[in-house]
């Protein structure tokens, strides 16, 4: 592989641009994160990266900081931030892309109503959806339409649909009936 200068610093070509998501609380307490980088293999490094990380974004109006080295992506809300990280070098675009289909699949999920507590109240799908968004630090899938059809979520107007529950339940009684008459 070739390798390419970039204001002075060599790296190699990867496929591995994502090096962290981490999801905060308004407190900059950690909520979920998927590190993919061995820069963070001990968790007082990641929980010391985090609280930096906090306290540069917390009341900063932007959306692209700067620290130790690396990019971070973010948006935040009510109560929640999230962040996308990646090396200086990696390109802001494809980090927002990935961040945006966080966000966006999430909404869906959450009916809009992206809050702690609803994230708590679903966090196995959330983790689902960081696997299905990165994995290994590769971005596979940004589309928040192909993300909730990864994660068999079904949406109706924007929420989960009470009637895709209906229908496993009924199809369910109908195989268990058929199993029962045979």
């Amino acid at each position: 592989l070739n390798t390419t200068t970039m204001e002075g610093i060599e790296m190699e070509p990867t496929l591995e641009t994502v090096k962290a998501i981490v999801i905060l609380d308004n407190d900059g307490r950690r909520i979920l994160s998927r590190y993919y980088s061995n820069n963070f293999q001990l968790l007082k490094d990641q929980q010391a990266f985090e609280e930096k990380l906090f306290a540069k974004t917390h009341k900063a109006n932007t959306e692209i900081v700067m620290l130790e080295g690396m990019t971070a992506v973010y948006k935040n809300n009510v109560d929640l931030f999230f962040y996308v990280i990646g090396t200086q070098t990696e390109n802001e675009l494809l980090l927002l892309n990935v961040l945006n289909g966080l966000y966006e699949t999430l909404s869906q999920i959450l009916k809009r109503n992206i809050e702690k507590q609803g994230l708590f109240e679903h966090m196995e799908t959330v983790m689902l959806l960081l696997d299905e968004l990165v994995d290994g630090g590769i971005v596979m899938e940004t589309d928040s339409a192909v993300l909730l059809q990864r994660i068999a979520v079904k949406v109706d107007d924007g929420g989960f649909s009470e009637q895709s529950v209906a229908n496993v339940l009924q199809n369910a009684k109908e195989s268990l009936r058929w199993s029962l008459l045979k």
